[in-house]
């Protein structure tokens, strides 16, 4: 049987490594796992491309430049939303479900569009290897089972979700599973890293398709970001992340988990063997 996983780009024709990452993560699943999956790349924000749900079984939707409320009423986020209340309706209806992962920005936008926290500007931009913490829920979750109650991160916001709107969390049944390392010395909220919106649904506002090439490539070679980074943390720790981005523990780990177990829920779970 061939499995289609629809990747939306929300870069808007920027250069980055996220593209790169998720399709790598996608076509290493489908080798592991012996299945036939195949994806097909949806340019939204720059041609306004967008897949139907019908032709695919798992959407992924990256991060991307620039503000989370600057898009609000624009074409490309109106078919965006479009797409996911048409997944919400096939998964309301459906034994056949649909399955989308939200990326960094898309996770900004969803959770703005839905009302499930306040999108915000950050008073500093979040860049580097980063450490991000489980809730109680995030701790039984089975998307971040192989990681620690304290893992990993890729982070790169210049914005972020923070004060979860209860209302919408309990009409929803949706939890958060992690939240942004403590900081325990400033008075700012922790954003939020990871929700599950639903059994099919989850997004991070970190980068799980990052792994060691590609911050390796921000980190040496664009001179903003190592600026950014040695000017937040000092250079001893600017090379610290450099020295453990080949770490099996880390990020390394972040990237072979989190987007493989989401996959794993549909392709494993829901269609060769029994569920949990």
């Amino acid at each position: 049987m061939n499995y289609k996983i629809a990747i939306l780009d929300l870069y808007d024709g920027h250069v980055n490594q996220g593209m790169r990452g998720i399709k790598e993560t996608i076509e290493k699943f489908g080798l592991e796992h012996n299945i036939n999956l195949s994806y097909e790349v949806f340019d939204l924000r720059g041609k306004g491309e967008i897949p139907a749900v019908s032709n695919f079984d798992v959407f992924i939707s990256s991060g991307g430049p620039g503000s989370p409320l600057d898009s609000v009423g624009s074409e490309w986020e109106k078919k965006f939303f479009n797409l996911v209340e048409s997944i919400q309706k096939n998964n309301a209806s459906s034994s056949d479900k649909k399955y989308l992962f939200l990326i960094c920005h898309s996770f900004q936008i969803f959770c703005r569009h839905y009302n499930y926290g306040l999108v915000c500007e950050r008073k500093s931009t979040s860049f580097g290897v980063l450490h991000a913490h489980k809730t109680e829920a995030g701790i039984q979750d089975k998307v971040l089972k192989n990681l620690g109650n304290t893992f990993y991160i890729v982070d790169s916001r210049k914005w972020q979700v923070i004060q979860p709107n209860p209302t919408k969390f309990f009409e929803t049944k949706a939890e958060v599973l992690a939240l942004e390392k403590e900081r325990p010395l400033v008075p700012f909220e922790r954003a939020l890293m990871a929700i599950r919106f639903s059994e099919e649904i989850y997004g991070t506002q970190f980068h799980p398709e990052a792994d060691g090439l590609g911050m390796r490539h921000y980190l040496l070679t664009d001179e903003e970001k190592k600026k950014q980074v040695i000017e937040q943390f000092g250079e001893a720790k600017y090379l610290e992340m450099i020295d453990k981005l080949d770490d099996e523990d880390k990020i390394i780990l972040t990237h072979k988990e989190i987007i493989p177990n989401f996959l794993e829920k549909k392709y494993l779970l829901t269609n060769q063997q029994p569920t949990y």
